[in-house]
This record gives C-alpha cells, sequence and structure tokens, in this order.
C-alpha cells in the first residue's frame, strides 16, 4: 500500500504520541504504515506512508536518488547569481550538498494558508524558490538557503519523483491504486 499524505505545519513525522504537537496518528487512521522518509515540524507536504518494508527503505534511502521537489519561501529577493552557489553545491559545515536545480518562481497557485503564518518584516521582501534535491538531509534546504543569504521562511515538499501534492489539502491522504 502506497499513501500520499500532505502534512501540515505543526506535525511530528511519527505514529507514537508526542508531548507538544500532533502526530501522523491524529491524520492517517490506517493499521501498520510508516512513514518513508521524513519532514521537520515545521515543514509542510508531501510525505509517503507506506506497509512495505522494502519500499519504505527504497523511497527513503538517498542512494535511490528519489528527486524531491520543495517549494521554499525565502527572506529577501534572490536574483539567478545568488543562486549559483545551490546549483554547484554548497558547503554546509558537516558535509557539502551535492548540486540543487533551482529557479525563482511565482507564489504558487492555491497555495494554502500556513498556520501559524510566516514571520514578515515591511522592510525585507520575501520570493519564493523551487528547489529540486536528490538528497534529503537533516534541515538541508533550510540549511543551503541560509547559507547564501536567504533564510527559509516556509518549506512546502511539492513533490517525490513522480508523486505530488495535486489534488491533496493540508492534512487529507489518498491511497494510491
Amino acid at each position: 500500500m502506497l499513501v500520499l499524505f500532505n502534512k501540515p505545519y505543526g506535525v511530528v513525522c511519527q505514529f507514537s504520541a508526542h508531548d507538544n504537537h500532533q502526530t501522523l496518528k491524529d491524520y492517517v487512521p490506517l493499521p501498520d504504515v510508516y512513514a518513508a522518509g521524513r519532514l521537520d515540524t515545521d515543514s509542510e507536504g508531501l510525505l509517503i506512508l507506506t506497509d512495505d518494508g522494502a519500499l519504505q527503505h527504497r523511497l527513503s534511502h538517498p542512494r535511490h536518488k528519489e528527486t524531491k521537489t520543495y517549494w521554499v519561501q525565502v527572506e529577501g529577493a534572490p536574483d539567478d547569481a545568488d543562486l549559483q552557489p545551490l546549483r554547484l553545491g554548497v558547503d554546509l559545515g558537516d558535509y557539502i550538498s551535492q548540486p540543487a536545480q533551482v529557479r525563482i518562481i511565482d507564489q504558487p497557485p492555491a497555495l494554502w494558508p500556513r498556520t501559524p503564518p510566516i514571520r514578515e518584516r515591511q522592510s525585507i521582501p520575501t520570493s519564493w524558490l523551487e528547489i529540486r534535491i536528490h538528497e534529503g538531509k537533516n534541515r538541508q534546504v533550510r540549511r543551503m538557503t541560509a547559507k547564501v543569504g536567504f533564510p527559509t521562511l516556509r518549506l512546502i515538499r511539492y513533490a517525490i519523483g513522480a508523486h505530488t501534492l495535486s489534488g491533496l489539502a493540508p492534512g487529507t491522504w489518498k491511497i494510491l491504486p
């Protein structure tokens, strides 16, 4: 079984109870499914769940290099040259990220409001980026954008491989045939 879930902001990617946050169990009442990968509590978007251990491993292991597409709202207004380091790989201290595909985009259409809303400063604009990576290390996209001077304000994983959020409102899920 393969389940696509649109994880809302503030939800922890686990089924066991958490003291401060809602968990997957609060949204997906299916027995014996597990997340194939993770999203930070303060990130939103596509999470794949499955009851197939081999598939879970394949989907979440970096060796299999499923492309992950993120919509990222950043503080500031980068131009194409500002994003070039992301395309080359960024030294994050403990590792150098693999090259990313990055482009400036308009705010994604039909985007739901985030609760709570992002912090906005009147004097600093925000911009949207589409970032595609094959890795997916802990807080990688946030660390990459901060390293090049454009901190992430909102992070939404739109796609994993060919699977997308299309048609899934936050907190909803669907089983793929």
